[in-house]
């Protein structure tokens, strides 16, 4: 069989639909298999690649404590340098286009009146043509995709924009259900009152934390911490102080730790610390610490009264003191106990 020119031009759009309608097929499987952002964008923006001609990816999430864009995935030659930077609401085409949450298509950026060379200047990245689209999830903006060619690379065009704006709302998709996911986890994980861990997860982490110490040959630490006379602050001052107490107490300890360690309220006003990679003297050290930030916390009753609370602390190791996970919180609650029986205020080792 005999093909024109007609003929051929057809079959190869017919080819090409066919490879981005495979491309969105496997993007939406994308969104079954994880609920991790980084992830989850990663693989869309690889499995995306395939279809464009592109020098350069880029998804900028909005960030709504600053109100700022952040490059969040770069796939660049200057991904090192761009990835983590923030962009103001506005600045340059990607700002334009989360500000006006519209798509913008352009053959030349360095002759568009939205350009910014900001980026130039910190990457030496100099573009040339740019396709750029809003991330939203019902009426809400998460961020911006982009993507940009240099000079002398193709310049993109309406298909190209038609098929970007359609993998964002895939990505937004996606996007949105990893941070209900998180936000359902952290309910279920945290403790209301303190925003400290609950007894539940912490049981979990202990496990994940004993493993990976015998793993490593390494040490695990952990606290017991107990508000001493604390029936009394509900006593005098009602349970509304008592638990105003208690959720200080909790920031106070959630202050102090590491971006490692677990703080979890293990119940009324008792507290529990895992302390990786650390031993019985590392833990002494913050334990000595964070016994001086509760002393000196005083907290104001409705009344005007000032109300100071101690606290008694127990710590235990593995492998230094016992082996296994009950023996553990077994012999760290010992040693809580054993302060509260005598002095208080005081911090006792194993």
């Amino acid at each position: 069989m005999v093909y024109n020119k007609d003929d051929k031009q057809l079959l190869e759009m017919l080819h090409r639909r066919n490879e981005e309608l495979e491309t969105l097929v496997q993007i939406g499987k994308t969104l079954t298999s994880t609920l991790d952002i980084e992830e989850l964008t990663n693989i869309i923006i690889e499995k995306a690649n395939l279809l464009f001609k592109s020098r350069a990816w880029s998804l900028l999430l909005y960030d709504e404590n600053t109100h700022d864009l952040v490059f969040d995935v770069v796939v660049s030659e200057v991904a090192a340098q761009l990835k983590g930077q923030h962009l103001a609401m506005g600045q340059g085409i990607v700002g334009w286009v989360a500000q006006h949450r519209r798509p913008a298509l352009i053959e030349n950026a360095a002759t568009d009146p939205r350009y910014n060379d900001c980026v130039e200047a910190q990457t030496g990245f100099e573009p040339g043509s740019v396709v750029c689209v809003p991330v939203e999830f019902q009426g809400v903006l998460l961020g911006v995709m982009q993507l940009v060619n240099g000079p002398d690379d193709p310049v993109f065009d309406e298909n190209d924009l038609l098929l970007l704006a359609t993998i964002s709302d895939y990505v937004a998709i996606g996007i949105s259900n990893a941070r209900n996911f998180s936000r359902v986890r952290e309910l279920v994980i945290t403790d209301d009152l303190t925003g400290l861990f609950n007894a539940r997860y912490f049981d979990e982490i202990l496990d994940i934390e004993i493993n990976r110490a015998r793993r490593f040959d390494t040490s695990v630490a952990l606290v017991f911490i107990d508000l001493d006379h604390f029936k009394l602050v509900n006593d005098r001052h009602g349970h509304l102080i008592g638990s105003s107490v208690i959720a200080q107490i909790g920031q106070l300890i959630k202050n102090r730790l590491r971006a490692v360690d677990c703080g979890a309220r293990y119940g009324g006003d008792e507290f529990v610390i895992i302390l990786p990679q650390t031993d019985k003297m590392g833990a002494y050290e913050l334990v000595v610490d964070l016994r001086e930030r509760i002393y000196n916390h005083v907290l104001v009753a409705e009344d005007s009264t000032p109300i100071q609370v101690t606290a008694s602390f127990g710590i235990a190791s593995i492998p230094e003191d016992v082996n296994n996970k009950l023996d553990l919180i077994r012999l760290a609650d010992n040693m809580m106990y054993k302060v509260k029986a005598t002095t208080r205020n005081g911090i006792m080792m194993a």
